[in-house]
């Protein structure tokens, strides 16, 4: 017996953007709890990133590169009978910008040379421009789902 889903917590908007997406964004760059050293990474990289495109404001430009990288689809394993199967399922709003966000992060540590918000900057600078890993990895995402759509009667 299942006990009742968790309910989700508030997330308090970060200092400088009065965000609460930007400050979703500094918990998942965070790493062992240093919070200040990823809240520096994240503003830095939104700094280069107002330099890169000329644009104003930072809010915008980071909601832009994630509806660029947010999947709409994603694949969820599902055993039937011995066999699994990859079977596509469509993802809601917030779960879609949570994922974007860890790839985002996950693509500029993977990156090389350079100090984190460097890294991070040229990635998010690459997803606005629909170009770099994160977007890769969208569409190749999208291009699974599409090739098991012939499963999607197994979602439950």
């Amino acid at each position: 017996m299942r006990r009742r889903r968790a309910e989700k917590r508030k997330v308090l908007p970060d200092p400088k953007y009065k965000s609460e997406l930007v400050s979703k964004f500094i918990n998942i760059v965070m790493e062992r709890g240093k919070k200040a050293i990823a809240e520096k990474i994240v503003y830095d990289a939104f700094a280069s990133l107002q330099e890169k495109t000329g644009k104003k404001d930072a809010l915008e430009l980071f909601g832009q590169v994630l509806d660029n990288i947010r999947p709409m689809l994603e694949l969820k394993s599902r055993r039937v009978g011995g066999a699994t199967y990859q079977v596509p399922i469509e993802v809601t709003h917030a779960r879609g910008i949570t994922i974007a966000m860890r790839w985002l992060r996950n693509f500029a540590r993977l990156r090389k040379g350079g100090p984190m918000s460097t890294r991070l900057a040229n990635e998010l600078f690459e997803a606005y421009q629909k170009q770099g890993a994160a977007v890769k990895k969208k569409e190749d995402t999208h291009k699974m789902a599409e090739a098991n759509k012939a499963f999607s009667h197994f979602k439950w």
